[in-house]
């Protein structure tokens, strides 16, 4: 039985004060805007992002898909880090469902830099793929949890804008960025063209995401949600467990990065692990066991053994993630099995 589940921070469960707000919630047809609760979750989240409007989504993958449909033309090519999620983790979404072509840039920590923006950017000469957007992952997966400063973001969406390129941030983790870095959504937000925010990670909702741009964009948004099947009705059950997040479980989730630090701390401690991609900054620990003569899936099977759950990455690295179902015995816990079976 799975008691310590450190795979994902998508499963995470509503609390019992998350489910009734879910069961209390005033509903209706949200595609009529007659939903009274999603309307709320929408301004909201706009708000908090620094845009005009928003529009709820059943994920983040689909608000990565309609941005990247809004945002290019078939052709177009849109430029990522080479580890990012959209390129990776989103079934070839981009090409099918917005015909654009994405352009790897090897970055650090899974950020690269407004000179790799400027050099990168082509469209001038009608042999080449026209660019079109910049897309940025806050805070970067693969790259460990990392952190884009408001600086950092502003430089890269500067250099974009200088060529006349758009600028969009997947906000799976935007959450955690905001408050790792202490300031405002918005403060990301404003920086970019199109930006969605996540419900169902550290936020602890059940499912969604909100995808915030101008009025415009939002109502171009509406109609390829519905090209994509994404009509909701009466969704305000789940955007009830949205606003609760965004009222009860923000703040905390610096509780979530310290038990990463802690795990962290205690990974690099144990003989034959590494820390991938360190400093850890927020929730994600990734960690390495190539010098322990294990297997990231064989040490992964051993650790489900003793009630912990930490996700192969590949051969030999192996990702834990905190949410809010992982108290501080829950990391105590891990921490112990990964003794136990790797030792030190």
């Amino acid at each position: 039985m799975i008691r310590v589940d450190l795979a994902s921070d998508t499963k995470t469960r509503p609390t019992p004060a998350m489910r009734r707000a879910m069961a209390e919630a005033e509903v209706g047809d949200e595609q009529a805007f007659e939903d009274p609760t999603v309307d709320a979750l929408c301004a909201r989240t706009a708000e908090l992002l620094g845009h005009e409007a928003a529009v709820f989504l059943p994920s983040g993958t689909m608000a990565n898909q309609i941005a990247f449909r809004l945002l290019t033309r078939p052709g177009d090519e849109v430029l990522v880090e080479a580890t990012t999620h959209p390129l990776h983790f989103e079934s070839g979404g981009p090409a099918a469902n917005a015909y654009c072509m994405f352009r790897p840039l090897t970055g650090e920590r899974g950020k690269f830099t407004a000179d790799q923006v400027t050099d990168a950017v082509r469209g001038g000469f009608r042999h080449h793929p026209r660019t079109s957007v910049v897309a940025i992952e806050n805070t970067t997966n693969l790259g460990g949890g990392a952190v884009w400063t408001v600086d950092e973001v502003a430089a890269v969406a500067a250099a974009a804008r200088a060529e006349g390129v758009k600028v969009h941030m997947d906000g799976a983790r935007l959450a955690n960025a905001a408050v790792a870095t202490g300031v405002p959504l918005a403060a990301y937000g404003r920086l970019c063209d199109t930006v969605w925010l996540d419900f169902s990670k550290g936020l602890g909702a059940p499912v969604g995401a909100c995808l915030a741009g101008s009025k415009d964009a939002v109502h171009e948004a509406w109609r390829i949600k519905q090209q994509l099947g994404g009509a909701m009705r009466q969704a305000g059950i789940i955007a009830a467990a949205a606003l609760h997040a965004l009222d009860h479980h923000l703040d905390r989730l610096a509780d979530d990065h310290a038990r990463a630090a802690r795990l962290a701390a205690a990974v690099a401690a144990i003989d034959g692990l590494a820390l991938v991609n360190p400093p850890v900054e927020t929730n994600l620990v990734f960690f390495s066991t190539e010098g322990s003569g294990w297997s990231a899936p064989a040490l992964s099977e051993a650790l489900a053994a003793r009630g912990v759950r930490i996700g192969a990455m590949g051969p030999h690295h192996l990702r834990a993630c905190t949410h809010l179902d992982v108290d501080d015995a829950g990391i105590e816990t891990a921490i112990a099995a990964l003794r136990a079976a790797v030792g030190g």
